[in-house]
């Protein structure tokens, strides 16, 4: 059990090693209140330039805690809190076999 349990932190540690980073929680908020959003449109709602923006997006996405689509010649960012619900939730069903 102590490995099953072992494995599911060492999952969980780049998502939530990402999330660490307020410039990152930041977009997550924006993501998570507004839906998809372009980096134009973060960019105008947080303190940040285009490309550092754009750098913090690549780590998300790296993560798959974000999603990203094209739309024309935008690309849209989702939050994609799956992977978030998925490690929470193998972790918590793991501690109750303790």
């Amino acid at each position: 059990m102590q490995g099953n349990i072992l494995q599911l932190l060492r999952e969980a540690t780049p998502v939530f090693s990402m999330l660490q980073e307020e410039s990152r929680q930041e977009i997550v908020c924006l993501l998570l209140e507004q839906g998809g959003l372009s980096v134009t449109e973060i960019t105008s709602q947080i303190n940040l330039s285009r490309p550092a923006v754009s750098h913090h997006l690549k780590l998300l996405l790296q993560v798959q805690l974000v999603s990203v689509e094209k739309q024309g010649k935008e690309r849209i960012y989702h939050l994609n809190l799956d992977c978030v619900r998925k490690c929470l939730y193998d972790f918590v069903e793991a501690l109750k076999d303790k």
